[in-house]
């Protein structure tokens, strides 16, 4: 992977910003309605909605971003974000949420406690944020990092105080990588539930994760029969998938057939009840003599047997595209469902990415930089991660290079992009005390009990299970 040197003049260029140009973009006086101001950024489409939150504006955007920022003066496609407009004069927190930008507004955390505006940005290829043709091979964290960048260097003419990014997830894996390339374009990252496959041929620490996960072994035990329970009953498990893939018009050209696909769910159930739900909801879980509906019914609510459709499929292509190419994947060991299984190998990226676009992983040497990069240089980061969520199993770690920068663990907590809260008292008040050093601004207790949509979880809408 090319390290920023080689993209920093390319992108300088695209953006017109070199040497003191790129100091002046902050220094440019607040003159006319924000919506105008907008309007006079050179490939920025502004289009105003109504606000759901009070006090804040809401502008649905797409921005001009060369599809390959290495030739800066090619193709181009148009990015789009979301912005939450309260003030000039308030930082902006830039949501990068690694997928499809939610299109309704929410409050992300560190909005609220820093009282900022709100940009969510969509990753590039995810639709309609997708150059078509397209050519997957700019699909990578370098060039969309360098969106990011670009982004931020043509909003700092009008929001020119300090600036915070977040994310949750790939979105928060999305937040380091940008970091990485371009460290001075923010002033601190606080990065929810984002793992770091440093090494994705090693991933035993998810199998001992599911070994010792919260502190109920009937619980775990039970999670791991009823999967067990779902394969002895494929029959009647596939004939109500089929039933209601026929009344949807699900279809299954990736997995090829509905047995890969109702598998491919089967596996997902023990990581996607952690991913999302908590400890205390195992007593819902039916038991293992239940009725086929009422298993049916819980596979369906767990892992979403929908997801493994050609249809569920589509809208994360470009994330297993990413993951089976740079990011890598997770690998957990089924050794309690062999032999019910019949298609264990096709649980990783390929499997779902469509045949005609061609994938080579890259051994790794993508993540092994970023983690080097963490542990060495690293700087006003903030990792936060959910006790009881798998995908904390391998998670960023500081090194003796951080500086000013934390990891969190939110006891008995699952992947959420809301966990500052959810911390013990005094980390809590330090990660808020941290976050509004970065911002420039000053803690206020009260945001959080009158700051609306404060509940919305943005990951709840993003749920790739892989």
């Amino acid at each position: 992977m090319r390290r920023v040197s080689r993209g920093v003049l390319a992108l300088l260029l695209a953006a017109g910003l070199t040497g003191t140009a790129a100091q002046a973009v902050q220094a440019a006086p607040a003159v006319g309605d924000i919506a105008d101001r907008l309007k006079a950024i050179p490939g920025m489409k502004v289009e105003e909605r109504t606000s759901t939150i009070a006090g804040v504006r809401w502008f649905w955007l797409t921005y001009r971003q060369p599809v390959d920022h290495r030739r800066p003066h090619g193709r181009w496609f148009e990015q789009r974000l979301m912005l939450q407009h309260k003030s000039e004069d308030r930082p902006v927190v830039l949501y990068t949420s690694g997928y499809n930008t939610p299109e309704t507004m929410f409050t992300a955390e560190p909005t609220t406690l820093v009282d900022g505006n709100q940009i969510s940005l969509e990753h590039r290829y995810f639709t309609p944020s997708r150059p078509e043709p397209a050519d997957w091979t700019k699909d990578t964290i370098w060039q969309a990092a360098t969106d990011e960048h670009r982004l931020i260097g043509a909003l700092k003419k009008i929001y020119n105080r300090k600036w915070i990014s977040t994310g949750a997830s790939k979105g928060g894996m999305t937040a380091v990588y940008h970091k990485r390339f371009y460290p001075g374009d923010v002033d601190g990252s606080v990065v929810y539930v984002a793992p770091n496959d440093s090494d994705n041929d090693e991933d035993s620490r998810y199998d001992e994760f599911f070994r010792t996960v919260g502190t109920d072994d009937e619980c775990r035990a039970h999670l791991k029969n009823l999967a067990r329970e779902f394969l002895k009953r494929r029959p009647a498990m596939l004939a109500r998938f089929k039933a209601e893939a026929a009344r949807n018009g699900w279809t299954f050209s990736l997995l090829r057939t509905p047995d890969r696909a109702f598998e491919n769910s089967v596996m997902d159930y023990e990581w996607a009840f952690w991913q999302y739900s908590l400890q205390t909801d195992c007593p819902d879980l039916p038991p293992l003599d239940a009725s086929d509906d009422d298993l049916y019914a819980s596979l369906n609510a767990i892992s979403g047997l929908s997801f493994y459709t050609d249809q569920g499929l589509a809208p994360y292509i470009p994330y297993y595209y990413q993951a089976g190419t740079q990011l890598g994947w997770p690998t957990p060991q089924f050794t309690w469902l062999r032999p019910l299984l019949r298609y264990e190998s096709s649980y990783q990226p390929r499997t779902y990415v469509p045949m005609n676009i061609p994938m080579r992983f890259d051994g790794g040497r993508a993540m092994r930089d970023i983690d080097r990069w963490v542990r060495n240089h690293g700087s006003r980061l903030m990792f936060i991660y959910g006790e009881n969520d798998p995908w904390g199993s391998e998670r960023f770690c500081l090194g003796k290079g951080s500086t000013d920068s934390a990891v969190y663990t939110a006891p008995g907590m699952n992947h959420s992009a809301r966990l500052i809260t959810r911390l013990p008292a005094d980390q809590q008040a330090k990660a808020i005390a941290d976050l509004n050093r970065w911002a420039g601004t000053t803690p206020s207790p009260q945001l959080f009990k009158s700051a609306p949509n404060v509940e919305t979880d943005p990951l709840r809408l993003q749920r790739p299970p892989l």
